[in-house]
């Protein structure tokens, strides 16, 4: 299947593994990338730029196909350091930088002087304007059903993408929610030239996470997710646990005089002790709606087959059958 997104990464398929905390090292971006899709290695995990370096020639070992990595720009008491890692990135040879959070523009002309394709995700259609504006080669859709930050808008993706193909000029993929077959065509149906999935990959044979959180993602419903933070305008779409259900509750106890420091123990440092240690009520981790529609635990090569034999059968069968039929 050919889109501007396959053109423009260079990939066989319009399937993109997001940026995910813990979870975007080598063997996982080169799964997806040697599946045909497009792998990302995610920057802030690694946090130094000698590791990431590290961690860019770990997967070019490990396949030879176009992978991406993710910068995400967030406020941080100890910033992160951006010009170290966009180098590493240059020097590398990584040909997509997939951005998030704030505004990229900082790093956008030494991405560009250097040939890097990149795609900025974006959680609102006046978000992706803007990084259209800056330079961006593409954007990343993310609806309200995403896991992790759905922006405070709440606009799901049956609205947001048909706004964005209504605004943008650029080439859009879409987030949040997306699974199967089913979302790939409703998403090119929708004005997308592809998707992005983040959840949905964690629980693939491939990702680099404790067996507990892949069982954890294939248990739950769609109603098993909670928003947190939610007060602080830092909304993050999170798997319920206890101490989700713990944080929750201090959040309603303190209402207006919410401060970060209230919640500190449920979110902060929880990533290595779910993701690697399987300690599953450590603390809030990001999980989409999604996980509703996730049932099995797959390689990566099985699972980005699977959904582009169920799209090509849904364009092919399904929906030219409506047409025979009229």
């Amino acid at each position: 299947m050919k889109t501007a997104i396959t053109e423009m990464f260079g990939i066989e398929h319009p399937i993109i593994q997001g940026g995910m905390h813990y979870v975007g090292f080598a063997e996982m971006a080169a799964a997806v990338s040697n599946a045909g899709g497009l792998g990302t290695i995610t920057g802030l995990t690694l946090g130094t730029p000698e590791k990431l370096a590290n961690e860019i020639a770990k997967c070019k070992d490990m396949t030879d196909k176009p992978f991406a990595v993710n910068l995400t720009f967030l406020p941080s008491l100890t910033r992160p350091d951006y010009p170290g890692l966009v180098a590493e990135i240059i020097k590398g040879g990584v040909k997509v930088v997939e951005t998030a959070g704030r505004n990229p523009a900082e790093v956008l002309p030494h991405l560009k002087d250097a040939g890097i394709k990149v795609i900025h995700k974006c959680t609102s259609v006046r978000h992706s304007l803007k990084a259209q504006a800056i330079g961006c080669d593409a954007v990343s859709i993310d609806g309200f059903e995403c896991g992790g930050h759905p922006g405070e808008d709440d606009v799901p993706n049956m609205i947001l993408l048909p706004r964005a193909h209504d605004e943008l000029e650029i080439p859009f993929v879409s987030s949040g929610g997306m699974a199967d077959g089913r979302s790939l065509v409703a998403s090119l149906a929708m004005g997308a030239q592809g998707m992005n999935m983040g959840t949905r990959f964690i629980a693939t044979k491939e990702a680099p996470v404790h067996d507990n959180v892949k069982a954890a993602i294939v248990a739950a419903s769609e109603l098993d997710t909670r928003l947190v933070m939610r007060p602080l305008r830092n909304t993050e779409r999170v798997l319920t646990n206890a101490a989700v259900e713990r944080l929750l509750e201090k959040e309603k106890a303190l209402g207006a005089d919410l401060k970060f420091e209230d919640i500190i123990d449920e979110v902060a440092g929880v990533y290595p002790k779910v993701m690697h240690e399987g300690t599953m009520d450590a603390g809030a981790w990001s999980c989409g709606m999604v996980a509703g529609l996730i049932n099995d635990v797959p390689t990566c090569k099985e699972l980005i087959d699977r959904i582009m034999v169920e799209a090509e059968t849904i364009i092919n069968e399904r929906l030219s059958g409506f047409l025979r039929a009229a």
